[in-house]
């Protein structure tokens, strides 16, 4: 609520809270602009925003109102009229509130001159909306404030704002319900019940995640993030190489029947504006590997320079994965639902990939998007590769007894 105090946040332009459901997220944001606005400013005006402005009121307005006046604000509030009048500490502004539900809202909050904006539920807005009222904020000093709960990954807000909040100086805090101190443990549980998989990770653990369209709903970072309860017995790493594209590799190991991700290594050339070579990959892979005793790598078949590549060092078996990616992902959805794989904390890129692998709608047949898909491909390869040893194109082989037949009077010759 007082984050603005902090002199080391003096220049930032912008705070964003979002997080879980019932985090509390809201009645901070909200109490916490209604301090600032009225220590830094007076006689100016600020805008209130919501989906609408009876959801604005419902959700905002009427459960802080009486926490302000406990604190000794006075508030005269003019519903018909849209806006409230309100004074603590000798200052007095006045607060519009708006609804921005459509491209039309736009045009409503055009014109006027703000110190202030806070904007609920910005992710239920449209772009040209809160645009719109960020361009009011003209005032030396105006500042801008967010909540929202989390929606899709590739929504505007989260690509234009959250992932570029430093860029966009602003402050970005993350809200979970452990932040709710009037949130009893029973009522937690109930939403920890509520909901699994993509519904878990956005309502209750507040993550950006796609609802609709991934393809491993049943992916949920309780069920399937863990660590090996001892030593692994056996180790493996999967590799999807690329050299524009990202590379990720996994190192896997086999404790007590199930595999687990232990480490991983995830190289974005995008991000570093260098791409690397065989022999860079290579290294990297080493790195991975460590001392330990990987007794092969699993490797994209299309990856033949870098198939070379390892087998020239002579150090690790190398074995070009199966690529059927339909089959892969259905061999990996039961090791997934069958707890034959776990993903290690450490894996940061794997988790969030996970988050992200959604279908492609606009395909004629099914297949993925190819994006985000880079620790999925390894995941898959290791998958259908070590796992599923005894499909497809596996030997088989049996024994069988030969006997000598009887002669009957009345065989066939």
């Amino acid at each position: 609520m007082s984050w603005w105090k902090d002199p080391k946040y003096e220049r930032l332009d912008a705070v964003i809270c979002d997080g879980a459901v019932r985090s509390g997220k809201t009645t901070a944001l909200a109490i916490g602009f209604m301090l600032w606005a009225s220590h830094a400013f007076h006689q100016q005006s600020f805008a209130l925003c919501g989906k609408t402005r009876s959801a604005l009121r419902r959700n905002l307005l009427t459960p802080i109102f009486p926490h302000l006046k406990a604190l000794g604000f006075h508030i005269d509030d003019k519903p018909s009229a849209g806006y409230a009048d309100i004074s603590f500490g000798g200052h007095s502004n006045r607060f519009y509130c708006f609804g921005g539900k459509d491209e039309a809202s736009a045009s409503l909050i055009q014109g006027i001159t703000l110190a202030g904006v806070l904007l609920d539920e910005v992710a239920l807005m449209p772009r040209s909306f809160v645009d719109q009222a960020l361009a009011r904020c003209s005032v030396p000093r105006s500042k801008i404030w967010f909540s929202c709960n989390p929606d899709k990954p590739s929504h505007w807000f989260y690509r234009e704002w959250i992932t570029r909040a430093k860029e966009k100086r602003a402050l970005y805090i993350h809200f979970t319900m452990d932040d709710n101190f009037s949130l009893r443990p029973e009522i937690r549980a109930r939403y920890e019940r509520l909901y699994q998989g993509a519904f878990y990770d956005r309502y209750v653990l507040g993550k950006w995640v796609a609802a609709q369209g991934l393809v491993y709903p049943m992916f949920s970072e309780r069920t399937h993030v863990a660590e090996p309860d001892g030593l692994p017995e056996r180790y493996v790493i999967s590799c999807d190489y690329g050299t524009v594209n990202p590379s990720s590799f996994g190192l896997w190991g086999l404790c007590r029947g199930c595999w687990y991700r232990i480490r991983e290594s995830y190289y974005d050339s995008h991000i570093t504006g260098i791409q690397r070579t065989d022999e860079e990959h290579y290294a990297a892979l080493e790195q991975l590997a460590g001392d330990l005793p990987v007794e092969q790598v699993i490797v994209d078949p299309s990856a033949a320079s870098f198939i070379a590549c390892i087998r020239k060092h002579g150090k690790y078996p190398v074995v070009p994965a199966k690529n059927d990616v339909l089959a892969g992902i259905r061999r990996t959805t039961d090791a997934l639902r069958n707890g034959e794989i776990r993903i290690g904390a450490a894996c940061k890129d794997a988790i969030r990939e996970f988050s992200l692998y959604v279908w492609d709608e606009k395909s004629l047949k099914d297949a993925p998007v190819k994006e985000h898909d880079h620790a999925m491909d390894d995941i898959r390869y290791f998958v259908a590769t070590v796992l599923d040893q005894s499909g497809g194109d596996a030997f088989f082989a049996a024994s069988l007894s030969r006997r000598k037949p009887q002669n009957r009077s009345n065989s066939a010759p």
